[in-house]
């Protein structure tokens, strides 16, 4: 169970990724019925720690908070600031102990100095990818992804992505539910798709922003039904090849794998808020058979919907 939260401060370190993972994981929801953490925040030398930007925190408990946390977090820091070996040794034992180790950005070289990423796919943001390959090459760097868990260890991609990666920790261990909270409250997507690709090349200048807002709102309120990239592309005023291209363009994914995502999360909710039969929450979802349904949850999930229900479905958080 995810319990204990013990966030490590570094010197150096950027202050919005420290507080993604204070906001995801250090405040009390429980007033609407989301989860609730025991939260710390940690430092090999508490006292006064140096953010990245000149300005200081103050940092009151030592690292044994963390010799029994559920999940290590490490926040970005300004590359070439020494990591205290005290942070190396917590990160090693943690991971050796089946603790969740969460790195956010630039994070994922400390867990490479800690020897955690050896013989495992990592990510990082990805201005630093060739970086952290050519620093650490027994891990194997995915230059295209939000976040990668690998075991029990989760690298975030750049910034805002840490926010996906701590979602997925929590989605993972409390259910769909207490990650839609979550994220409700930070007024964020609670599950994004795509890759950090889509955020390295300039934004179409033809395709503002919002050009999709009302169609993927549309898409999300007729889930149940069969929808074809003809049949949105004239609901969108566009021909078939341009929605298609645009929409992976603004999106990051294609129509449809962002259909069956959309379908999975609500097929997700369903088995652990409603008692409906598999195939009523396949067929209110647009799989339209149980049989399809169990396939889109192997694959994404490795797991079936009958036993996502028995782990989730008894906790309803939200």
């Amino acid at each position: 169970m995810l319990q204990k939260i013990v966030c490590v401060a570094l010197p150096g370190m950027a202050p919005f990724e420290f507080g993604v993972i204070c906001e995801v994981f250090g405040i009390d929801r429980s007033d609407s019925n989301g989860p609730s953490f025991d939260f710390h925040v940690t430092a090999a030398e508490p006292g006064l720690i140096r953010t990245k930007l000149g300005f200081d925190i103050v940092v009151h408990e030592d690292l044994s908070a963390a010799a029994d946390a559920d999940l290590i977090a490490i926040p970005a820091y300004q590359a070439g600031v020494d990591i205290h070996p005290e942070i190396l040794r917590v990160i090693r034992e943690a991971e050796a102990r089946g603790a969740w180790v969460l790195s956010v950005c630039s994070g994922a070289f400390v867990l490479g100095a800690a020897g955690i990423l050896d013989g495992r796919r990592s990510t990082t943001h990805w201005m630093y990818t060739d970086d952290l390959a050519r620093a650490f090459p027994l891990t194997r760097v995915d230059p295209d992804v939000l976040f990668v868990e690998d075991g029990n260890v989760v690298t975030g991609a750049g910034t805002a992505a840490g926010i996906d990666a701590a979602l997925h920790i929590v989605r993972k261990e409390l259910g769909a539910a207490a990650a839609n909270n979550i994220a409700r409250r930070m007024v964020v997507p609670p599950q994004r798709d795509g890759g950090q690709s889509q955020y390295v090349q300039p934004p179409v200048t033809d395709c503002p922003s919002d050009s999709f807002a009302a169609i993927t709102e549309w898409m999300l309120s007729h889930l149940e039904h069969e929808l074809t990239v003809d049949q949105l592309a004239r609901k969108n005023l566009m021909s078939p090849r341009t929605f298609a291209r645009r929409f992976r363009a603004e999106l990051g994914t294609t129509p449809t794998a962002w259909l069956n995502r959309q379908r999975l999360l609500r097929a997700q909710q369903l088995l652990e808020e409603t008692d409906w039969s598999l195939e009523s929450v396949a067929s209110d979802t647009g799989f339209g058979a149980a049989s399809v349904m169990r396939h889109h949850f192997l694959k994404v999930l490795q797991t079936t919907p009958t036993a996502y229900r028995r782990t989730f479905g008894a906790r309803q958080v939200g």
